[in-house]
Parts: structure tokens; sequence; C-alpha cells
């Protein structure tokens, strides 16, 4: 993820200010305005409309009370609107600031004759940034509705809703709290693409490491750790939701629903094996990125060996015969006994530099018979 966009997600955690009465909605200036969806159903009939005005909503609502009813509400940009919905639906302040201030832990709460406030979260992952968009879905269950609220316009529950428009399965045979398990299925279900794509990402970034092992890589490899911590800290909640979910009195989720949350439960627990598997490999890219580093180091300091021990016996001999001590007195002609006779011998240059290039060649074939030059 870019540095500019973590310090973007930062801010708005930190925009939450101190001292501020419980239970107070501010609306974030960034804020979409909302827009109302309204999906209504039984088993004989359907009616689905995107509104204008939340009074519009309602009115909708109240005119089918014999009917179930997906209250789909994107957008969080208005402040009357927010109220109103706490009153209307009987919801707790503080449960609305939950909503609002959206980046919460998933989690989950019974209040009032059985209804539920669910906070979960919905991932993408972005090939562009490298990185983990995630969204929160918050959601109200009643006798005859599911209230779900988000802060974006798209969502990964389009699925959902082509299954009640065609009527598969026995979403529009159950009550409304089946329902929400469907969109909490959807939403974990939407976990595993996004496990698959940072495994083919993992996959790449392990060949760059093998062929070219940059700092630029190292600094994705890291990154990439990061967005995995932070997938292991929302996918945890996900289980707790699910475990908190199946020791309900049964007068708030029948027996008869516990076998799809189960089934919702064995979905986390994958998902969190699968998070701890590429962790691993995550500290194993890194553990790949030091020793390639390492391996090709002593590629280029056994390269440098081998160049040095061939010119230091060259070096010794050059610099041995670069001496050049005068053979013979200048003022008295006396011819000294150890002086250097090969300086003045006819052939002694062709001789010397046969002689450099013998002891090139012995060294260079005692270094292959060391085995030295296989890894080349």
């Amino acid at each position: 993820m870019p540095r500019s966009k973590k310090l973007r997600n930062r801010e708005k955690i930190l925009e939450r200010k101190a001292g501020v009465k419980p239970g107070s909605i501010t609306v974030p200036v960034e804020a979409y305005k909302p827009r109302f969806f309204l999906i209504s159903f039984n088993e004989s009939f359907l009616d689905e409309v995107e509104v204008s005005t939340y009074a519009e909503l309602m009115k909708r609502v109240r005119a089918k009370p014999d009917a179930r009813h997906w209250i789909d509400i994107r957008g969080y940009g208005d402040q009357a609107m927010l109220e109103q919905l706490t009153l209307d639906f009987r919801l707790h302040p503080l449960q609305m600031e939950d909503v609002v201030n959206d980046y919460q832990r998933p989690k989950v709460e019974e209040f009032g004759e059985g209804r539920l406030f669910i906070i979960t979260r919905m991932l993408r992952w972005s090939p562009e940034f490298r990185s983990l968009d995630d969204v929160q879905l918050s959601l109200f269950t009643g006798s005859n509705y599911v209230l779900s609220l988000q802060s974006d316009y798209g969502d990964c529950l389009d699925s959902l809703r082509e299954r009640i428009r065609v009527g598969k399965g026995v979403i529009r045979h159950r009550p409304t709290l089946y329902m929400a398990y469907a969109m909490l299925d959807v939403v974990l279900d939407y976990y595993f693409p996004v496990m698959a794509d940072i495994g083919i990402y993992m996959e790449d970034l392990e060949q760059q490491v093998l062929r070219e092992p940059a700092k630029s890589t190292l600094s994705e490899v890291l990154d990439l750790k990061s967005e995995l911590v932070k997938l292991r800290r929302i996918t945890w909640p996900q289980r707790d939701i699910m475990n908190e979910l199946l020791r309900m009195d049964n007068s708030t989720i029948d027996e008869s629903l516990k076998v799809y949350f189960r089934d919702a439960y064995d979905h986390a627990v994958q998902l969190i094996d699968l998070i701890e598997n590429h962790r691993e490999m995550s500290s194993s890219l890194v553990e790949l990125y030091m020793s390639t580093v390492s391996n090709r180091m002593n590629e280029i300091m056994k390269v440098l060996t081998i160049i040095s021990s061939i010119f230091i016996p060259l070096s010794f001999i050059v610099g041995l015969y670069g001496m050049n001590f005068s053979r013979e007195d200048p003022e008295t002609g006396r011819v000294f006994l150890y002086s250097m006779p090969e300086l003045y011998q006819p052939y002694s240059y062709p001789i010397l530099l046969s002689l450099m290039s013998i002891l090139i060649l012995f060294q260079i074939y005692f270094f292959y018979r060391k085995g030295w030059f296989k890894s080349f």
C-alpha cells in the first residue's frame, strides 16, 4: 500500500476526538450522500426498488408489514437521516456511533427482543496498490427486516441479491435472520478470492526475489506482511462472531439455523489457516531475500578473489623487476655482482611475458580443478 494511503487510513482512525459525548453521531466530511435500496419479498412476491428519500423508504416498509425487507442504505452523508433512523428502528446511539465511525472490530451484539447488531468487514484485493481495501458492513436484524449500512456504494452482495430475485434456494422461505447469515456467508466467501490473489502475488514476489532481489522487492514483501497482519486482525473476529452466534440461546437463533452458522464458522477457521500459511510464506520470502542477496555477494567475492589470486603473483613479479637497481657504478664503471642481469638480456621482456602467461594459465587450471568455476 502506498505510504500516502496508509497515512490517510491512520488519519481517519485518529479523527475521533477525545472527550466527545458517548453516542454522538459525527458524519465524516468525505461521507457519500446516502442512497436507499429496498428489497421486499416473501414466498410469492418480490419488490425491489431504489428510492430517493428516507421518508419514502420507510413508507414502503410500513406499507408491507407482512413482508420481509432488506433495507440497504449506502452512504452516511446525512446526519438528520441517521438520527431519524436511530429513532425509527429503536437503535442505541452507541450502536449508530459504531456504524458511522466505520473502523470497528467485527463483532455481534444482542439487544432488545432478540434483535442482533453485527459488524463485519468486506474485503477486496487491489492489484493496483497491492493492498487490501476493506469496507465496514453493519447489520441490524428485526422480526421482519434486515437493515444494512455501509459507507461505500459498491459491495460484494450482488450474488445474494440475484438469489433473492430468481428465488433460488430457501432464502425467501426463511426468517430474516437467515438473510443475515447469508450476508455474512457471502462476505466470508469473498475472502477466499482475496486469499487466492494474495497467493498469486506472493508467487510473483518469490520469482522476483530469486531473479533480481532488489530493495524495492524487499519493500513489497514487508508491505505484504503488513497487509497479512491487517487481514488476520479482521478475520479472527469473524470467527468469534460465528462462535458467539452459535452459543446464543435458541430463543434468539433457532437450532435449525445454527447449522448454517456452523458452516460459516468452518469457513472462518479455513481462512485463518490460510492466513497463517501466507504469513509464514511471507516470513520465508524475507529469509529467501536475505539468503539470495548473501549468495550473490558470495559470488561477487568469489570473482574478486579469483581475479586477485591471479594478479597477486603478477604484481609481485612486476614489482620485483620494477625496482631498476643500477648494474654498474656510473662513476667507476664497476659491475655489481648481485644486480639484475635479466634487465639487460635481449629477450628478457618476451620471456617474462611468457612466464607470466604460463603462470596465469596454471592458476586458471588449478581453480578449475578445485571446482571454483562450476557455479558461474
